[in-house]
């Protein structure tokens, strides 16, 4: 074979591989809407009484002795089908979002959403970031949820020409870099780049990794910026600085002024001001609010887990979050 043809060859294969895609995905929106239009049969005779609880055993059975190789239907999942259908009864929505994910995902976001406006997220964010199975379950069980809503109050006081709600959280968990509770900053942040296709999901796949160690030359001195991310949709430079002990005020000074050297230095004349980013291992929320009153950086202060957060421990803060705003309201 001539190597000459290779590179028509590989025309070839990404063309096989692009239609190959495409299959694949009209084929997984078709049975979605399949089992969508299966729910909305069987909730339909189920609510005029037409069908008893045993008539869905009854189909399943049927459709098993009828058509033995057919996976799926079984009674379990019909009644999953049914209750697809009531948790979305617009048929708008299934002909878009929903299509997106496979039926796994649905199933995941079903049995493990407690709320609408919980499973609304999950289902927008694994559409947009594209997730795997593995990832959405991993994304529930780290409660970004939570923590993402807990920090979106306070990123609305925070000035930028776009909005940075839904896009910092509160809070990171980084369990994947299997750290000793006594690190150091090199070892920390030698392990999430070691682990930055991790660190990127869980900072949101918009967030492009342009180095550590980021050098600014200010005058005769260098300084160098723990990590420096870009953010595709705010369009603004992301400086990352670690901090292995409870947030204190000072912190602040060193992470502005990078943002002023990124800002007069680095940043381009069509992309917007940079934002910092403080990921302290501890914080005090009254102390941070006084610190960042002053502020006129657009900066972010958030702490990281290295184990799981318990979900119930970020839903009683989510809860006392609303609580608050609530109280602010009256």
């Amino acid at each position: 074979m001539s190597d000459s043809l290779h590179p028509q060859f590989a025309e070839v294969l990404t063309l096989i591989k692009t239609v190959q895609q495409k299959v694949i995905a009209t084929a997984n929106q078709e049975l979605i809407k399949l089992y969508w239009s299966i729910g909305k049969y069987i909730s339909d005779r189920l609510a005029t009484s037409e069908w008893g609880q045993k008539t869905v055993e009854q189909l399943a059975t049927f459709i098993q002795t009828q058509e033995p190789n057919l996976k799926g239907f079984e009674k379990r999942n019909l009644y999953r089908m049914r209750q697809f259908y009531e948790i979305y009864p617009n048929s708008g929505i299934v002909s878009s979002l929903l299509t997106q994910l496979s039926w796994t995902h649905h199933s995941i976001l079903i049995s493990r959403c407690k709320t609408e406006s919980e499973r609304l997220f999950y289902l927008e964010l694994a559409a947009t970031e594209r997730y795997s199975t593995r990832e959405l379950d991993r994304q529930i069980n780290s409660g970004i949820f939570e923590r993402t809503r807990l920090a979106d109050d306070k990123l609305l006081q925070i000035a930028h020409p776009k909005p940075l709600a839904g896009i910092f959280r509160d809070s990171y968990v980084l369990d994947f870099l299997n750290l000793p509770s006594n690190h150091s900053e090199n070892e920390l942040k030698a392990s999430l780049v070691a682990y930055l296709k991790e660190f990127i999901l869980e900072l949101g796949r918009d967030f492009t990794f342009l180095g550590e160690e980021y050098r600014l030359q200010v005058g005769n001195s260098d300084f160098f910026i723990d990590l420096l991310f870009y953010h595709r949709e705010l369009q603004s430079l992301v400086a990352f600085e670690l901090k292995i002990d409870k947030f204190r005020p000072e912190y602040l000074g060193q992470l502005e002024f990078y943002l002023e050297a990124l800002d007069r230095d680095i940043k381009k004349p069509h992309e917007n001001p940079s934002i910092g980013v403080l990921l302290c291992r501890d914080k005090d929320d009254e102390v941070v609010e006084y610190a960042l009153s002053r502020s006129i950086s657009p900066t972010v202060v958030a702490e990281y887990e290295i184990t799981l957060i318990p979900k119930e421990l970020l839903r009683r803060k989510l809860n006392e979050f609303y609580e608050l705003l609530a109280n602010r309201e009256e």
